[in-house]
């Protein structure tokens, strides 16, 4: 049974949210202020119509959307759309009751996503290569992305081919993909390692294609160029599959509001350090210590910094910051820290910092709701949060990334 509704305000999701004598209804694709036409089941609403459009409706630029569960929000017009990214950030502070200085959102442009992790799934159309479904567990066989780096759109085809030739999980295969610039670092998981008489043909496939390297179930069978990113100038080949940032204009943007939060700090140490992302750009002005808990990473950054000069002193330390988080007493050796956890937060370390006598934090997040965890952590302790910057890293997603300061008042 249709039903007409009004959409009163945006989700933290991306749906349109409709007050309803039965409670509220979550209409993807939908706009403040729209009337639709919705077929409800429970709590959602499949829209039919959009009988009155918002003004702030605009054209979505990729055929896939609407179906493909990558994006959510190609239908927002820009300003609106930032505004909506900033929104998330505000929202999850009030819910700490934190009221902050959020500045406006700093934007990515299309077409800028460097990395990305495909599925490979065999059904009965055949071999599907591309992004999730939205609201389902089928794959969408790509033809297109706005979001992602024009190479890896066009490597598409190579990558079907390459995981035609492997033997895939039952659930299917995942395929990440950086785009490097010496080329593509591909790496496919979930499958059965290659037998000895295979890796001739996919070697072959990797150098026809022009992949930088190619890397199967852990395994690199190939590396004909150096997979490099550049980082403050530096040279840093990831290690397979390792954690980049999305999108090199958000990691420039990034960096740069790390560098300015840390100020005069001559010592400085960075949390969750990965393999250099801040500790490289940190260096140029001070004397950084990098920890992680990813021996891949860490030795990646070590790697970069052999034979580079014009640095300051960079030193790693292999830790898992989630169980043995740096205490008190060894934070106070620096004048400054950053950190820049995984999406479920810092919880523990956050506990030390709050009690720790820095001259700044900087704390880099994509998730606002653990972030706003956090900081309220920190706040308790004694701390200031000076700003909040809102990073649209994930182009069209309910996500966002965030840099804040903080200091002692």
């Amino acid at each position: 049974m249709r039903e007409t509704v009004t959409i009163t305000r945006l989700g933290h999701r991306g749906d349109g949210i409709a007050e309803t004598d039965a409670g509220p209804v979550f209409v993807p694709f939908t706009l403040e202020g729209e009337t639709v036409e919705i077929e409800r089941a429970g709590e959602r609403g499949q829209p039919h119509a959009i009988l009155k459009p918002s003004p702030e409706r605009v054209e979505p630029v990729c055929r896939h959307f609407g179906e493909c569960g990558g994006c959510a929000l190609q239908h927002l017009g820009e300003a609106p759309y930032r505004r909506f990214k900033r929104d998330l950030v505000v929202a999850a502070l009030a819910d700490r009751g934190i009221v902050a200085d959020v500045g406006e959102t700093v934007a990515v442009p299309p077409a800028s996503r460097r990395r990305a992790v495909l599925s490979a799934v065999r059904g009965r159309a055949g071999l599907v290569v591309g992004f999730q479904k939205r609201l389902s567990h089928d794959i969408v066989a790509l033809a297109e992305c706005p979001v992602m780096a024009p190479a890896i759109v066009a490597a598409l085809p190579a990558l079907r081919d390459l995981a035609a030739r492997l033997t895939l999980a039952k659930g299917g295969g995942r395929i990440a993909v950086l785009d490097t610039t010496s080329g593509l670092d591909v790496a496919v998981e979930d499958c059965r390692p290659p037998r000895p008489a295979e890796v001739g043909a996919l070697t072959r496939l990797a150098m026809e294609r022009g992949f930088a390297r190619l890397t199967v179930a852990g395994e690199t069978l190939i590396e004909i160029r150096p997979p490099l990113l550049e980082i403050a100038g530096i040279a840093v080949v990831p290690p397979p599959s390792g954690f980049v940032q999305a999108a090199r204009a958000a990691e420039t943007a990034l960096a740069e509001l790390v560098v300015a939060g840390t100020g005069k700090a001559r010592k400085v140490v960075d949390l969750f350090s990965g393999l250099g992302t801040f500790s490289l750009p940190l260096a140029r002005k001070a004397a950084v210590h990098a920890v992680d808990g990813d021996a891949p990473s860490l030795a990646a950054l070590e790697r970069a910094l052999r034979g580079v000069s014009g640095l300051k002193k960079v030193t790693t330390e292999r830790r898992d910051l989630f169980r043995r988080p740096l205490q008190v007493k060894e934070l106070e050796k620096f004048e400054a820290a950053v950190f820049d956890p995984p999406r479920a937060g810092a919880k523990e370390q956050a506990v030390e910092l709050a009690k720790a006598r820095l001259g700044a934090i900087v704390a880099v997040s994509c998730n606002p709701a653990t972030f706003a965890r956090d900081a309220a952590t920190l706040i308790a302790g004694g701390w200031r949060l000076d700003r909040v910057t809102p990073v649209d890293q994930f182009l069209w997603s309910p996500h966002v990334e965030l840099v804040a300061t903080f200091s002692r008042p």
